[in-house]
């Protein structure tokens, strides 16, 4: 008969320890309350903060964007047409350039340019610096040259002393046109509802807005408003299957839609007031669509949720 093996009291005590421990470890912890993000599943992605920069550069950047000896008669700076105090564009359509015509395209807003593939309405351009050297020897825009401004911004003391700063030599063509760039980079304005609610926070947009959101990618939309600018990465044919505008060119960089509810009017002549109009027109003459009253009201009340914040601002609408 055998005889059950009596353990010693310690031997007990260490093996209830064991047991204890184990089952402590096997309890699940309760879930967070952090949102899940949502941008992992939608064809747009949020709004990056601005890059890191040197502050030396961005400050320099930020002051030859609104220095109007960028221009041959001193009267122009970058800030004329590109209001970084309201919509990062112009006030209106059709201003008036150097050589007293008329802007041919409606002027783009510089806020997110840097998300952009291409830039300027017929993508012309690759990088910010070749758009801004491009924009200052335009005979219609600034009407100078890289070296007429570096050789005016090296007869003043005080901006040849913040570039030797910024990069430990007066000012040439490449850093005049590097300083633009870097405070062109840091124009995003992250932060939308939009972006809240891809971040999770399913409370940021509203049943009509998440309507909207639904028809914009049902109908289309999304096919060429998608990506982290919800548009500017790709080329497409406007009028479709009806006119849309009656100026060139035929194909355009497709623009951005951040910030779209704020910087009317629209499309690249100026053409439609209102972002009902261009809701109106483009689902006539790109989707070959009628749009109801109710379906422009969900759509615009979608695209005002991507209004998105400057320096801790909403970016807002131009004066008259």
């Amino acid at each position: 008969m055998l005889r059950a093996r009596r353990w010693p009291p310690w031997a007990c005590a260490a093996l209830l320890l064991i047991a204890t421990g184990a089952a402590t470890q096997s309890i699940p912890t309760a879930p967070t309350s952090r949102p899940i993000p949502i941008a992992d599943q939608e064809p747009i992605t949020p709004t990056p903060e601005p890059p890191a920069a040197d502050p030396l550069k961005l400050a320099l950047g930020e002051r030859l964007f609104s220095d109007t000896r960028l221009s041959n008669d001193g009267k122009l700076a970058c800030s004329s047409c590109h209001d970084i105090s309201t919509n990062g564009t112009g006030r209106r359509y059709a201003t008036v350039r150097h050589d007293g015509s008329n802007a041919p395209f409606d002027t783009l807003t510089i806020f997110n340019a840097a998300l952009s593939f291409r830039l300027n309405w017929e993508g012309n351009f690759r990088t910010l610096e070749a758009q801004a050297e491009s924009s200052l020897e335009n005979p219609a825009n600034m009407a100078t040259s890289v070296e007429d401004v570096v050789a005016r911004l090296n007869a003043d003391p005080e901006m040849v002393r913040q570039f030797r700063a910024a990069y430990d030599r007066a000012p040439d063509r490449a850093s005049l046109l590097d300083a633009l760039a870097t405070f062109e980079k840091s124009l995003v304005t992250p932060g939308s509802r939009f972006d809240l609610w891809l971040a999770g926070d399913t409370s940021a947009l509203s049943a009509a807005e998440l309507r909207g959101y639904g028809i914009f990618k049902s109908f289309g939309c999304i096919s060429c408003h998608q990506g982290v600018n919800v548009g500017g990465n790709l080329f497409q044919r406007q009028g479709i299957f009806r006119p849309l505008v009656h100026a060139k060119p035929d194909v355009v960089r497709v623009p951005s839609l951040r910030n779209v509810a704020t910087t009317a009017p629209y499309f690249h002549d100026g053409s439609a007031a209102t972002l009902e109009e261009a809701v109106r027109k483009m689902g006539a003459a790109q989707l070959d669509r009628s749009l109801t009253d109710e379906q422009v009201s969900s759509l615009v009340a979608f695209l005002q949720t991507l209004t998105g914040n400057y320096r801790g601002e909403p970016v807002k609408g131009a004066p008259p």
